[in-house]
C-alpha cells in the first residue's frame, strides 16, 4: 500500500521531493501546524494529514568514536521532508551501556512546539524467543498518561512478529518481518496486515545505508507506511512499532 515505484533516498519507495519556501524553525523545516481535530489526541492532527513518516536517526559522534552508547535522537518527517516530530530515548547511563538492545527505555516524541505528543513505554521484558511467555511489548500513550495502543511480540522460531492492540488490548493489525540472518546489502521490509493476513495495509521499511556505515554505526533510516484514513491513534501505534523493531533488530 502506498509506495512509489521508482527508487528513492528512503526504503520502500518513499519519496522525498525538494521542499522550498517552507517554515523553519532553527533552521528546520517544519510541517505546518494543522488545525485542532475534534476527537483527535491533541498533536495528532498532524498525522491525518499523512500516509507515509520518514524516520531517519540522528548521527553522534561520540558514540562512533568511543563506542558509548548515547541516547538515540531520530527526526520524523513528512513525504516532502518536512520535519513532523523529533523524538528522544530517555534512559540513563547504565541501562544504554549495559543492557544494549535488550534495554527498558522510554521514547518522547515531541511536535514543532516542543509538546510532547505521543510517549512510548517499553518495559524490560526478554529479547530472545526461547522464553514465550515474556516476550516484548511496548506501550504507546497520546497524549502522555492516556494509552492508546499497544505492540506484542509474537513467539516464533526464526522470524520477527508482532500484533498491534488497541487501548483496551484487542488485536488490531498483524505485522510480520523476514528472517534478518538471512538479508544483506538492502532494504528489510516488515509488511502490516489485517487482522487475518489477508490484504496489506501498511509497511515498515529499513533502508540498507550502506557496508561501511552498517558495520561501524547504528544510525539508521526508517519508513512507515499506512492508509491515510487510518485511525491516528493506530498509525501513532505504528509508529511505537517502528523503534520496538529498532531496538530489537537493528
Amino acid at each position: 500500500y502506498g509506495f512509489q515505484a521508482q527508487p528513492t533516498g528512503f526504503p520502500g519507495g518513499f519519496a522525498v521531493p525538494p521542499v522550498q519556501n517552507q517554515p523553519t524553525m532553527n533552521g528546520t523545516i517544519w510541517m505546518p501546524i494543522p488545525p485542532s481535530i475534534p476527537n483527535c489526541p491533541p498533536g495528532l492532527e498532524y498525522l491525518t494529514q499523512i500516509d507515509q513518516v520518514l524516520i531517519h536517526q540522528q548521527l553522534e559522534l561520540l558514540e562512533i568514536v568511543t563506542g558509548f552508547e548515547e541516547k538515540n535522537k531520530y527526526e520524523l518527517k513528512n513525504a516532502l521532508g518536512q520535519r513532523v516530530y523529533f523524538a528522544i530515548e530517555d534512559t540513563d547511563c547504565l541501562t544504554r551501556n549495559f543492557c544494549g538492545p535488550a534495554r527498558p527505555f522510554t521514547m518522547r516524541i515531541i511536535d514543532n512546539l516542543g509538546h510532547e505528543v505521543i510517549t512510548l513505554h517499553r518495559p524490560l521484558r526478554c529479547s530472545t524467543c526461547c522464553c514465550p511467555c515474556c516476550l516484548q511489548e511496548l506501550e504507546v500513550q497520546a497524549p502522555p498518561g492516556t494509552t492508546v495502543g499497544y505492540v506484542v511480540q509474537n513467539w516464533h522460531f526464526c522470524l520477527p512478529k508482532f500484533t498491534i492492540q488497541d487501548e483496551k488490548k484487542t488485536d488490531i493489525l498483524k505485522i510480520s518481518g523476514p528472517c534478518l540472518m538471512c538479508r544483506c546489502c538492502e532494504d528489510i521490509h516488515f509488511e502490516v496486515m489485517s487482522l487475518d493476513e489477508t490484504s496489506a495495509v501498511g509497511r515498515i521499511s529499513k533502508q540498507w545505508t550502506g557496508f561501511v556505515r552498517e558495520m561501524f554505526t547504528d544510525t539508521d533510516n526508517f519508513g512507515i507506511s499506512f492508509p491515510m484514513d487510518l485511525d491516528v491513534k493506530m498509525k501513532a501505534v505504528m509508529i511505537g512499532a517502528c523503534f520496538l523493531i529498532v531496538s530489537l533488530s537493528f
